[in-house]
């Protein structure tokens, strides 16, 4: 996981053009001492490829796989402008944020900046920012959103070493600080709660002190263990300072009515944070090949990624590009990791698939050019989108 500090950040910056942006930016990294200084040709050079810009106010540049070599060590250096850079048609990047990585480590880096800016109000959130540590909070995850509520697969840890109940609880209140939804305070008080039995094995444990935002967390142990004579295989940790997590809570508890809390175990993490994000009790999971997905009505498509890097952001934007070229609502899911569909014009949704090499898509199309749709995607697939795959 990206940790940002002050540090890595530059506020109140002005650039005439996204290139001037660009050079100010490896200047930082090279400064920082990430990179050497040839990085610049290579995110100049991957610039005129494909545009960088993310969407929502934010762009993110970075080199290309030749110039990889160059980089030192994988970190960023974010420059905030306030009166916004032209990033090409029509686009005015608030924040640019410099990426340096060797080999894919750059894909964490995307799934966690498009988990963040996805959200909604973000980029004038960003935009308005008028210090640096409320422009790391917000890259951190930290939105001033009232009613947010945060759950993701890394916040799900299976098969964790314990021999009691307790070690169970201080390691899902650590997973909720470290997601900056608990204080240290916070922490103690989950430390020091009783949890309640939900049934097979579930435990909950809620916590309302030194909460900064709503959030859960999920422990499972290596071994089943016992509490207060009742099984433990895995502990759920509520934090909750809004009612944000009331419909996760309500499913939940479907769950356990539906005995169904034992099937958990045999889901993904992110599988897992699919499920539990939306209203209906989970199927049974699917025994079939994980290449196998859902049938949805209209044409549909399953294409393997042979993307070295997998689905980083020049792959990624050539695929939406594709997608944009059809009047068809296009979705697309990574049958791989079971994940739940998004929409395949999107660029944030698309990075935050996680496609890695040999992945497969699952892509489902309807309207009037629904097939030729599927087609072209497929194409541009087995082309290696606009790479060597």
């Amino acid at each position: 996981m990206l940790a940002l500090n002050v540090h890595d950040i530059h506020m109140q910056q002005h650039a005439a053009s996204k290139h001037e942006a660009i050079k100010a930016m490896a200047a930082a990294l090279t400064q920082k001492g990430l990179v050497e200084a040839g990085y610049q040709d290579g995110m100049l050079a991957r610039e005129a490829q494909t545009s960088t810009y993310l969407g929502n106010g934010i762009a993110i540049p970075h080199g290309t796989t030749d110039t990889r070599d160059q980089v030192k060590q994988t970190g960023v250096q974010v420059f905030h402008f306030p009166q916004g850079v032209d990033w090409g048609e029509g686009n005015l990047a608030y924040v640019a944020i410099g990426i340096a990585a060797k080999s894919d480590e750059h894909l964490s880096i995307l799934r966690q900046l498009t988990r963040v800016l996805s959200q909604d109000g973000i980029e004038q959130q960003l935009k308005t920012a008028s210090a640096a540590e409320q422009l790391v909070a917000l890259l951190n995850g930290q939105t001033v959103d009232s009613q947010a509520f945060t759950f993701s697969s890394d916040m799900v840890l299976t098969g964790f070493p314990a021999s009691d109940i307790t070690t169970l609880q201080a390691v899902g209140a650590g997973l909720l600080k470290n997601h900056h939804c608990l204080d240290s305070d916070g922490v103690s008080q989950a430390v020091a709660g009783q949890p309640v039995h939900l049934g097979e094995g579930h435990w909950l444990l809620g916590v309302r002190d030194g909460v900064l935002q709503s959030g859960l967390s999920l422990v499972m142990p290596a071994t089943s263990l016992s509490h207060q004579s009742q099984s433990v295989s895995a502990l759920w940790c509520v934090a909750a300072n809004n009612r944000a997590h009331l419909p996760v809570l309500n499913t939940l508890m479907q769950w356990k009515l539906d005995k169904q809390l034992e099937a958990c175990g045999r889901y993904s993490p992110q599988a897992l944070v699919d499920a539990l994000s939306a209203e209906p009790a989970p199927a049974q999971p699917h025994t079939a090949a994980p290449s196998e997905a859902p049938t949805t009505e209209g044409p549909t498509g399953l294409y393997t990624v042979t993307n070295a890097h997998g689905l980083h952001a020049r792959p990624g934007a050539m695929l939406v590009n594709t997608a944009k070229k059809f009047s068809a609502d296009i979705q697309v899911a990574n049958a791989s990791t079971q994940s739940a569909p998004v929409n395949a014009k999107s660029l944030m949704k698309v990075i935050a698939l996680g496609v890695k090499h040999g992945h497969q898509l699952q892509f489902s199309a309807q309207g009037s050019d629904a097939e030729q749709a599927i087609e072209a995607l497929g194409d541009a697939i087995k082309d290696g989108l606009g790479e060597n795959a």
